[in-house]
């Protein structure tokens, strides 16, 4: 029985530790919602209203209204990318992929009517 234990052991521990090592930071990455958190929401307010300090001083639009929304991912790409207005650049901040999620994220802000 110690035998079996020990066989357990020698197979699950390198498992669970790829898992953990190669899973996490795939997640971090692939998470609009946290890039978001990480660098948007100081201007536009966690629900992307625009509705801060920041956001106010420099007239934000809301990122679910139709007016963003009507705007192609190819654009929001853009503006994320290089920037727009006070808006800084974050082509050297976040990978082609996050800025992907990004926009993704950007789309489920659309308002409900």
């Amino acid at each position: 029985m110690n035998h079996a234990r020990v066989r357990v052991h020698q197979v699950a521990l390198p498992l669970i530790f790829c898992w953990v090592t190669f899973s996490a930071p795939l997640s971090v990455q692939g998470d609009g919602a946290a890039q978001f958190k990480a660098k948007c929401v100081a201007c536009h307010g966690a629900d992307g209203s625009g509705n801060t300090a920041v956001g106010k001083s420099m007239k934000l639009r809301d990122l679910g209204s139709p007016d963003v929304q009507k705007e192609t991912d190819e654009e929001l790409t853009a503006v994320i990318t290089s920037g727009k207005g006070a808006m800084p650049s974050y082509k050297d901040k976040l990978t082609a992929d996050q800025i992907k999620q990004l926009v993704a994220f950007i789309r489920q802000l659309a308002k409900k009517a």
